[in-house]
């Protein structure tokens, strides 16, 4: 999926939101990948819990290097221990394991995940040992495509936020709740140009959206 100026998701909420619209115009044309495998999509959140995007992808790629595909089959074979020369540490290994078993013993079938509601999906998902509000809540971005998700308690975010309306708000606040009425029903495309930003390093730029736009 491509999101540029063309997209009425992005001139809603260009329309909608002026501090916004300046950052999208900064960053351009964003491509945006949904993940096939829903299975695959857990067991990689799960690994990057608490990490940054260039260590969770390191380690992903070395769980990758250990199975022919990461599916619950593969994942249930696979040693402890081999996990762990990936990485992984003891609750992680123990969370994916959960999983896979959970999925082999069909405790849960996440075939039926993409007809529910986002609070269902999130239900049903936190039930499994090591997923969590957050984990549920990238599931439905990245791998079912919700376009109305917002991850309040996302740190990416949230920096990522304070530094777009540094003048508009005080440090103690959540500027993601404060905004969200105006992003929704796009509040997943409104996070996505955030994380770009970040990932970008224009969050730690020391300047302004402004002032990167003019210079």
């Amino acid at each position: 999926m491509t999101l540029n100026s063309d997209d009425e998701r992005i001139s809603y909420l260009c329309r909608n939101d002026a501090k916004l619209a300046t950052m999208i115009a900064l960053i351009g044309e964003l491509t945006f990948n949904v993940r096939s495998s829903h299975f695959e999509s857990l067991v990689l959140s799960i690994v990057g819990q608490q990490l940054s995007v260039k260590a969770a992808a390191t380690i992903n790629n070395r769980v990758r290097s250990l199975v022919s595909s990461i599916t619950p089959e593969e994942i249930d074979r696979v040693d402890p221990e081999t996990l762990r020369t990936a990485g992984l540490s003891s609750a992680k290994i123990n969370y994916i394991k959960d999983l896979s078993a959970k999925l082999l013993h069909q405790e849960i079938d996440l075939t039926l995940l993409p007809q529910l509601e986002d609070r269902e999906v999130i239900e049903m998902l936190t039930k499994v040992k090591g997923i969590g509000q957050w984990t549920a809540e990238m599931f439905l971005i990245f791998s079912l495509g919700r376009m109305n998700v917002l991850s309040l308690g996302d740190v990416g975010l949230v920096r990522g936020a304070r530094w777009l309306y540094s003048a508009e708000h005080k440090k103690d606040g959540n500027p993601l709740a404060q905004h969200a009425q105006k992003w929704s029903p796009y509040c997943s495309v409104a996070s996505l140009y955030l994380w770009e930003a970040v990932n970008r390093g224009y969050v730690d730029s020391g300047k302004t959206v402004e002032e990167l736009v003019s210079g």
